[in-house]
């Protein structure tokens, strides 16, 4: 379980988000949801402790994160708004640092399934650099797959994504809460999923 306890933030002075009570279970999926520049992804680094909230606390399996933040972080996957995979490496290459440095089991086999379920395979040996914004958010989302966490925390997942690829991500939330792990994203588009949790951000 995450629990988030009366959470608050302020960027210099001023307020970005107060008081916030969420508590996410194994099978939840949750989205935070709001206009760009509503404090989504500011909430997002304060539960990853990337950022120091004003007040409030972050608990994950009945610990507070500041006191275990490693254990914490190696039950999590957290794709970033932003690309995080090297430009001058290919694909594969991309991949199997990612592997390494999740220690992840996964088979080849398995590899190159997902990259056929994503349309990559014809880009394996391609570098990032000549990949479009769509290809390489495909990219980075197959982490989710890679390193087999329990709490997968996503900021703006669909961007760039087409139709099927948002059907192919909705489904891979759906199949990670089928087996009890726990998602969080934030987004502007809210998928057509059934039972998702909605924290509004105005």
């Amino acid at each position: 379980m995450l629990l988030i306890n009366n959470l608050s933030f302020f960027r210099d002075t001023k307020l970005i988000f107060e008081n916030i009570n969420i508590s996410l279970v194994n099978g939840q999926i949750t989205q935070i949801r709001g206009k760009n520049g509503s404090g989504k992804t500011t909430f997002l680094k304060v539960i990853l402790n990337i950022l120091i909230s004003k007040s409030g606390e972050v608990f994950w399996e009945g610990k507070n994160i500041s006191k275990n933040i490693f254990n914490f972080y190696n039950q999590i996957t957290f794709i970033s708004d932003h690309n995080t995979s090297s430009r001058k490496l290919t694909v594969i290459d991309n991949i199997n640092f990612w592997k390494g440095l999740s220690s992840s089991k996964i088979s080849d086999e398995d590899i190159f399934l997902l990259l056929e379920t994503f349309n990559l395979k014809k880009y394996i040996n391609t570098e990032i650099m000549y990949l479009s914004a769509g290809e390489i958010k495909k990219l980075e989302l197959l982490r989710l797959i890679l390193e087999k966490r329990k709490l997968w925390i996503l900021d703006e997942p669909y961007n760039h994504l087409d139709n099927l690829s948002i059907e192919i991500l909705n489904q891979t939330f759906v199949d990670h809460t089928n087996n009890n792990g726990i998602v969080l994203f934030a987004s502007h588009y809210t998928p057509p999923i059934a039972k998702l949790d909605i924290l509004d951000f105005n």
